[in-house]
């Protein structure tokens, strides 16, 4: 039997897949590569090139396949771009859940881990979130997420679909050995793009704003290791086969950390001077996102391992040290 994980060719996936193998897992990966990488596939994995949208596609793999559980990266994941294209969004990201939870029943499977988002509870009125708290989406991306999460829920009461739903804040890092890591274009994340600065490739690093209610003035956000994210869905994953109900966990580092908190650590880890320049402030950006992750550590047994900021950018530094133009770079082809 075997695991399908959806987006497997994407930061978070790539990294997901690679620990289900290191574990033992048999891993089917489908993914359209329209910001997955094929270079970023492993070797030890079945792939497929495609959509989820597609029902025929997604049955003929499921034919194909002896699926156990799922793993469900693949959506569209920028909120800004979101708000210009929401209907791309809504298609991409809810509509293809539909036919993936429809595929799921006509074969029989039972049990869905899902990537959500921080980003479906909103402006928090306080911080550190947890899951109780209300959920007011103030972007379509968020939204899409929400309704994905509403269809399990419909589906798990209809026709017995366990799932758990992970709400994730920032994730940053990569592999330790630096031979996976982030690669987006455009990149819209903030170590990828101070270390982008480090790397000569920017000029500088833009802070949207110094004037918030912070120790600094700078928004402060929650960040986890990309290795320790995936160790939470491979718990939720058992989770579920040892008979756990559905269920929704948030997931962070229970710290915060500003902007110029993470631009100093990584002028430490990089030697460089990176420099950077504060314009205005950009609207919709709350000043403070904490997690707390405090029911994925009692129910889950989820204990992250790389809590120091360094120890995170130190491994995305080796990732885009080593290959600056990311997948594509020449070492790659």
């Amino acid at each position: 039997m075997s695991i399908l994980v959806l987006g497997g060719a994407g930061y978070i996936g790539s990294h997901a897949v690679d620990q289900l193998i290191t574990d033992n897992y048999d891993v089917v990966i489908v993914d359209n590569l329209k910001t997955g990488h094929r270079q970023a596939v492993h070797e030890k994995a079945t792939f497929y090139e495609g959509d989820i949208r597609n029902k025929v596609f997604l049955q003929e793999v499921f034919r194909k396949e002896k699926i156990d559980g799922v793993i469900h990266f693949a959506a569209s994941s920028l909120v800004g771009e979101s708000m210009e294209i929401p209907l791309d969004y809504l298609n991409n990201n809810v509509y293809g859940t539909q036919i993936l939870l429809e595929v799921m029943e006509e074969f029989g499977v039972k049990h869905i881990v899902f990537s959500s988002t921080a980003a479906t509870y909103g402006e928090p009125e306080k911080v550190p979130l947890t899951e109780e708290m209300r959920t007011e989406p103030e972007s379509t991306y968020g939204d899409s997420k929400l309704m994905m999460e509403k269809m399990m829920h419909w589906c798990d009461l209809a026709y017995g679909t366990r799932y758990v739903a992970l709400r994730y804040f920032n994730v940053a890092g990569a592999k330790e050995d630096g031979s996976i890591g982030e690669d987006h274009n455009p990149e819209s994340h903030l170590v990828p793009i101070i270390l982008q600065v480090a790397l000569g490739q920017r000029e500088k690093l833009m802070i949207y704003g110094d004037d918030y209610p912070t120790e600094d003035g700078t928004c402060i956000r929650d960040y986890v290791h990309v290795v320790d994210l995936v160790k939470a869905h491979i718990l939720a994953l058992e989770y579920l086969k040892n008979g756990g109900e559905s269920n929704i966990f948030n997931l962070g580092s229970n710290k915060g950390y500003s902007v110029k908190e993470m631009l100093e650590v990584a002028r430490e880890v990089t030697g460089k001077a990176i420099p950077d320049e504060i314009v205005a402030r950009r609207p919709g950006d709350p000043s403070t996102l904490i997690a707390s992750s405090e029911k994925a550590k009692r129910v889950l047994g989820w204990e992250p391992e790389h809590t120091d900021m360094r120890d995170i950018i130190g491994a995305a530094w080796r990732w885009h040290s080593t290959h600056p133009n990311g997948y594509d770079d020449k070492n790659e082809k």
